[in-house]
């Protein structure tokens, strides 16, 4: 399940993307980013957060082009999103919705990230 990193006034956000079987749709989640411990010393490329669990969900239909996303807000607390947080979401849902068009216009399977 591949994701993608974005600091924003000094918190880590992630959104992480996977196949909701049971909705026939991708999920495009957002959740704030844990911190792991740090890798190996000297390596850029280690991962140094981690998505947590996701308040914010986004459902893309991939069977059916004639379904509209759905944005689900999920868990008991409240959230602050700030509004770069949120538009870098809603581009990575857009991007989303944009590929699995584009694959079903084609008459393909929609390939993953």
């Amino acid at each position: 399940m591949p994701w993608e990193l974005r600091e924003h006034a000094g918190r880590h956000y992630a959104v992480l993307f996977h196949y909701a079987l049971p909705d026939d749709a991708w999920s495009v989640e957002l959740s704030e980013a844990e911190p792991v411990q740090a890798g190996t010393p000297g390596n850029p490329d280690a991962v140094t957060h981690l998505p947590g669990a996701a308040f914010m969900v986004a459902l893309v239909p991939d069977e059916d082009p004639n379904l509209e996303p759905t944005v689900h807000m999920a868990g008991d607390d409240v959230h602050v999103v700030p509004y770069e947080i949120m538009r870098w979401f809603m581009e990575q849902v857009t991007d989303q919705v944009g590929r699995g068009r584009t694959a079903f216009a084609q008459g393909e399977p929609e390939a993953g990230e």
